[in-house]
């Protein structure tokens, strides 16, 4: 773990930084700077306003934060209670510090908050093209379920360029 990363839970008032902060991560130009961008497969936002601050309102979730020693946010995780399990999306990484532990450190605070939760197991969903991230989460304890689902058909998660779906990973607690 990074000693010198703090993570807290997102309030209403957080919402205008991390709608820019997710979308620096996930698409246009500066998200290139790191391997996780998803600029190649989708055009517009990865999030809005609106549809964040219903995240954030929807049972069960909490959003946190990850915030460097002085007070830069460097990530964030999106969690949400779903029965005994835990989903486990938009993990943020800044772009310009992927590599550097923090998408781990996310990881660990995201099990530790689903233990204190009681869920049994950590559930997510991956772009199916996005072969780096899949060997990144299966290299921290994800296993693919076989299980898909379609790309969601909603300009506010983005236009994908070629059909796209997801892969349903799973992970014990």
């Amino acid at each position: 773990m990074n000693p010198t990363l703090t993570t807290a839970p997102a309030a209403a008032s957080d919402i205008p930084a991390l709608v820019s902060f997710v979308n620096s991560v996930y698409r246009g130009e500066n998200s290139k700077q790191g391997w996780t961008t998803e600029a190649h497969l989708l055009d517009g936002p990865r999030i809005d306003a609106e549809s964040l601050a219903e995240m954030l309102v929807a049972e069960g979730a909490t959003l946190l934060m990850s915030r460097n020693e002085v007070g830069e946010l460097v990530g964030s995780v999106y969690l949400q209670k779903q029965a005994d399990v835990m989903y486990l999306g938009m993990l943020s990484v800044d772009a310009t510090r992927q590599g550097g532990g923090i998408g781990k450190f996310l990881l660990g605070a995201a099990d530790d908050y689903a233990r204190r939760q009681k869920c049994s197991r950590m559930k997510i969903t991956v772009i199916a093209v996005r072969h780096e991230l899949l060997a990144w989460y299966e290299r921290h304890g994800y296993h693919r379920t076989g299980a898909t689902v379609p790309f969601p058909d909603n300009p506010r998660f983005g236009i994908p360029r070629q059909p796209l779906e997801l892969l349903v990973l799973e992970k014990e607690l």
